[in-house]
């Protein structure tokens, strides 16, 4: 009985600093590793001012609208603003205007704002080196009302090529491809999406297509021809006169009969030879 009570004591305290090892080597390490994933530990990054709701176009900002997110240093947006102080912030003291829709969360960006104290305006969204261009329209020549804020068209010219004559001529020509519609009338906004009968489009061009259109607006009638969505090819078109459509319209269009097999004709009627045998003499 003693030794086996000896052997018993024996492996009791091999299996305690046994215990004890591990609690000292193992568990640290894992209460390390649980504290550095907790979803309560404090992330460190960068102040950055979002949208703690969506904000739309044309919206009067104030600090409701704002609230403060930490970002990574390396994933924080260039030019976001740190503080919401910094948004509200102006000269004369009025709050900025969203002059682009913005989701919760959305990085508040100054290209999203208007200036101080400004309203949301076509003047802020034009690029760099480009100009704003209005030309009139009509619920025809503007593609219906279907040409909305952001969306691209081209602009085709149509003239008379001899005013005057008794039969009248006209030429069409495309004078400029490609060009964003910056507003229809009095409506700016890009998150538009309902046609109306159009008056005026406004259009961001560059200086040179610009001088083009204060021209094409002379000579004759300019309309719209709206492009499919992220369509940016330029392509290789020629003045089109009315002389070379109506030639186009007369020309004479070949038609192909099925060839139908000729019906043979009936063969002649079998010929009669009749054989005589007289008696023989």
């Amino acid at each position: 009985m003693r030794v086996v009570t000896i052997v018993s004591l024996g492996a009791s305290a091999v299996l305690g600093l046994a215990a004890l090892f591990v609690a000292k080597s193992v568990l640290p390490a894992h209460t390390a590793n649980a504290a550095a994933v907790s979803p309560g530990a404090p992330v460190r990054g960068e102040p950055v001012v979002v949208a703690a709701k969506p904000i739309a176009y044309g919206e009067r900002l104030d600090p409701s609208h704002l609230k403060i997110v930490q970002y990574p240093r390396d994933a924080r947006p260039e030019g976001a603003f740190a503080s919401i102080a910094q948004v509200m912030a102006q000269d004369r003291g009025a709050a900025p205007v969203a002059i682009f829709p913005m989701v919760e969360r959305e990085p508040v960006l100054p290209a999203k704002l208007s200036g101080p104290g400004a309203r949301a305006s076509v003047a802020a969204e034009i690029a760099d080196g480009m100009r704003a261009y209005t030309i009139r329209v009509t619920d025809v020549s503007g593609v219906g009302g279907h040409a909305l804020p952001g969306d691209h068209v081209d602009v085709v010219l149509t003239r008379e090529t001899n005013p005057g004559a008794s039969e009248k001529a006209l030429v069409s020509q495309v004078v400029i491809q490609n060009v964003r519609v910056l507003g229809v009338d009095l409506n700016a906004d890009p998150t538009s999406n309902k046609p109306a009968t159009p008056n005026t489009a406004t259009l961001e061009v560059s200086v040179d297509d610009a001088q083009k259109l204060a021209v094409a607006g002379d000579l004759g009638t300019l309309s719209l021809a709206l492009r499919r969505s992220g369509s940016a090819e330029i392509a290789e078109v020629r003045p089109l006169a009315s002389g070379q459509l109506a030639a186009r319209a007369s020309s004479p269009v070949r038609t192909y009969a099925p060839r139908v097999a000729a019906a043979s004709a009936p063969p002649p009627p079998p010929r009669l030879i009749a054989i005589v045998e007289g008696e023989a003499q």
